[in-house]
Order: structure tokens, then C-alpha cells, then sequence
């Protein structure tokens, strides 16, 4: 765990971006239950986050995709970020809509890019990665070259995972649940005996507390 990913992690529980509750988990719209509800668009609303994530994310892309030629932020939660990692590292920026335009030119992508332009696209947030591997794909139909996946947050859930390397598409984020859990404890946001609960989460996420 580094510096900053513990880092990263303490400022999204200080915000309320994600919140952890092993004993009164949430229910997402795909019906899993779960101990974590994370919404790192939040992070738009506190300058000195925002600003953090975004020289983070920066800063990795430099150091694992330096041959990039422009970013592309995933509509929606995507957009701001790549648009403030573009700023820093003086690239140009597009963002990647979840479907063609049904109009005009239908365009999948916003902005311009050239035939085989590599690029780096970014997310807020990695469950099963199937979102943001749909955009690769579009990004890659409309002649882009993919480098890789820039993301603030994973739940290194076990399917998102195996997804990312089944399309043979590389991930980096700044934090992770893991590290979350970590920074949770050190910061008294949970309690030592619900750490268990949380990492068996992670593992089986479709099957835990099904007998609760």
C-alpha cells in the first residue's frame, strides 16, 4: 500500500464518497448486497480531493503509459477527471459516451482523435470493468490505440479482474478496496471484528450474507 493510495482512500471515506457498513449493507440496482456504496463523483464538489486524485492519476499515466497521446474520460463520472489530468499533462482530451449518438454524425466519442492516437481512458470507479471495457472497445472501433485504464477506485472484485484480462486490457487505479479497509480501521471508521466480514465480501460478492 502506498503513501498515496492510503491517502487517496482516507480523503474518500472524509467525504462521504464511500461509505462502509458491514452490518447494514446496501443493496445495489444489481440486487448484490454489499458492505461498500462508493460515488467518487462527489469528489467534484472539494477542490483540494479533486485536485489530489487528479495529479495522482497524472502521475501514474506518466509513469505506466509515457507514450500517451490523449485522454478520454468515460461519460459521465469520467469526464471531469480526464478533463483535469489532460490540463496537467498538456494533452488533448475526449470523452467516450455510452452509446452513438442516435444524430447528426453519431459519434461515440466527443472531441477529436487520429487513427491510431494511443490513449488512456479514465474512470472513477471499477466494479466488473464492463462499462469502461465498452468504451475500450467503441474507442478502439473509432481507431483509437488503447494503452490502458486509468481509474481513482477498484473494488478488486474477482469478475472485474478476470474481465480486464480476458480483453487483455491493463488497469491502474490510485486506491483500492483493500486499501480502503486498511485506512478505515486506522481512521476508527470501523471496528477491528468487522474487517473479517468486509474481506469475505470481496471474494463472493453475488453469495455474501446470503444467510443473514
Amino acid at each position: 500500500m502506498t503513501e498515496l493510495a492510503k491517502a487517496i482512500a482516507k480523503d474518500l471515506l472524509e467525504i462521504e464518497a464511500v461509505f462502509l457498513s458491514p452490518n447494514e449493507p446496501f443493496t445495489w440496482a444489481s440486487g448484490i448486497k454489499s458492505p461498500i456504496y462508493c460515488d467518487n463523483r462527489i469528489t467534484m464538489s472539494y477542490p483540494k480531493v479533486r485536485k489530489e486524485i487528479a495529479k495522482g492519476l497524472a502521475a501514474k499515466i506518466k509513469e505506466a503509459y509515457p507514450e500517451v497521446e490523449v485522454i478520454a474520460g468515460t461519460a459521465t463520472a469520467g469526464i471531469p477527471h480526464a478533463a483535469w489530468v489532460a490540463e496537467i499533462l498538456d494533452l488533448p482530451m475526449v470523452y467516450i459516451r455510452s452509446k452513438a449518438k442516435d444524430h447528426g454524425k453519431g459519434n461515440q466519442i466527443e472531441g477529436r482523435i487520429s487513427e491510431g492516437q494511443k490513449m488512456v481512458i479514465i474512470e472513477d470507479l471499477i466494479s466488473t470493468g464492463g462499462s469502461v471495457l465498452e468504451a475500450q472497445a467503441a474507442a478502439e472501433r473509432e481507431g483509437a490505440n488503447v494503452l490502458g485504464v486509468a481509474a481513482i477506485f477498484t473494488y478488486e472484485l474477482p469478475k472485474g479482474t478476470q474481465n480486464f484480462a480476458d480483453q487483455k486490457v491493463e488497469l491502474v487505479t490510485l486506491t483500492n478496496y483493500s486499501t480502503l479497509i486498511d485506512a478505515a480501521l486506522e481512521s476508527k471508521y470501523i471496528e477491528a471484528k468487522d474487517v473479517a466480514l468486509l474481506k469475505e465480501w470481496k471474494k463472493d460478492p453475488e453469495n455474501w450474507l446470503t444467510t443473514k
